[in-house]
């Protein structure tokens, strides 16, 4: 019974590439309203979407998760626009529901033709000092968690999905 959505959910994959193209304001907006509307643990919303666009900040964000992992390579893949994704750690499904929104964040993009990927390390880079600089330029005091950074941007490539493993369900 497959159909738009399901069929997007199957087909949506991490985009390594992405053009100069940039990605529309109505666009953008309807990706993100799709991020407000991700589950969250007794409706308590406490996730934060911070949009990112200034390429001066993109680069020392880039640079701050590399050194996470003791890289110089761009984490960001040359994405032209992020979108962080922060937790109120003062409530208890903080982590579940940024993950969440990531995932609205992913699906809703791939469904309006834009490619996205999960980036890892957000953590870290808010936990530094400069990250706590971060936070506080956009109005958030440290109980705010990164959970990730998610990418967005116009593909330059077309991954297909790998086959699935064998035992990924397991009936009871």
């Amino acid at each position: 019974m497959e159909n738009e959505v399901t069929r997007a959910l199957k087909m949506r994959r991490s985009i390594r590439s992405y053009s100069d193209k940039t990605v529309d304001d109505e666009v953008l907006k309807e990706i993100l309203e799709c991020g407000m509307y991700a589950p969250s643990g007794m409706g308590k919303q406490s996730g934060v979407m911070v949009v990112v666009k200034d390429e001066e900040v993109i680069r020392e964000l880039s640079k701050m998760n590399a050194e996470v992992m003791n890289s110089d390579k761009d984490p960001f893949y040359g994405a032209k626009l992020l979108v962080v994704v922060l937790g109120d750690t003062r409530i208890r499904t903080y982590e579940d529901d940024g993950a969440l929104i990531m995932g609205n964040l992913m699906n809703a993009a791939y469904s309006l033709g834009v490619g996205s990927c999960w980036i890892n390390r957000a953590k870290e880079m808010f936990k530094t000092p400069r990250g706590k600089e971060y936070l506080n330029k956009w109005g958030l005091d440290d109980t705010y968690e990164g959970i990730a950074v998610c990418i967005l941007g116009y593909a330059n490539e077309e991954p297909t999905p790998k086959d699935r493993k064998d035992n990924y369900v397991i009936y009871d």
